[in-house]
């Protein structure tokens, strides 16, 4: 009875097999890893190149003030909300609005903290306007599941005009025409709903009327 034992591999033919493993991998890194990145951020900036800089939105000095994308927060240095710029509406991502903890506040809609939540939202938003609770849209009160929308509805738009035309004495109407100048319809015309883009609106605000004396308001 004869034994037969498998041959090992000489060392000669394990060291080619690692060689051209890393030599591969090598490559791969090189073309997957390098230049794929560089070609697609190549055409990006040449096809789209606001969008791949974040879309990046700058005020009348050319400053970058935020992106189109993010909403943000107009509050004075006690995080009370301006009467002079338009609200967004609520964030739950981190202290708000922050893209580094995007999120919603994942409460079903029966869980009673959200419920208060809202009933407490309904009420501030009612008294700050000076509008009944029942006007109050549903978005006024309801963060996004991504935390960072930058846009509110229409409805809750033309909820605040009086309330800034007040506080920055002008007109209501010339408010209002700010309001629908800068109301996006659906995408392709049926995707989506209608919306304000809620950073351009006060960009706009302080073009048109000059930008708000904050320091009075804080």
């Amino acid at each position: 009875m004869s034994l037969h034992r498998t041959p090992r591999p000489a060392t000669g033919t394990t060291l080619r097999t690692i060689g051209v493993g890393v030599r591969a991998m090598l490559l791969a890194t090189l073309v997957l890893g390098v230049g794929y990145t560089f070609v697609i951020t190549g055409v990006a900036q040449m096809i789209a190149p606001a969008q791949a800089n974040g879309s990046r939105v700058s005020d009348a000095t050319g400053a970058v003030v935020g992106s189109a994308l993010i909403g943000q927060s107009f509050t004075d240095a006690d995080g009370a909300p301006l009467a002079t710029y338009f609200q967004p509406r609520p964030s739950a991502a981190g202290d708000g609005y922050d893209a580094a903890a995007s999120s919603g506040s994942n409460l079903g809609p029966e869980h009673p903290d959200l419920i208060s939540q809202i009933a407490e939202r309904r009420a501030q938003v009612a008294a700050f306007n000076g509008v009944p609770e029942s006007s109050v849209p549903a978005d006024a009160v309801t963060a996004s599941g991504s935390g960072l929308d930058p846009h509110v509805s229409p409805a809750y738009a033309d909820l605040q005009v009086r309330r800034v035309a007040e506080a920055r004495g002008v007109d209501s109407a010339r408010v209002r025409e700010l309001v629908h100048a800068h109301t996006q319809g659906p995408d392709l015309g049926y995707l989506g709903e209608a919306r304000v883009n809620i950073l351009e609106l006060n960009l706009a605000l302080d073009a048109a009327f000059g930008t708000a004396p904050r320091a009075a308001e804080e």
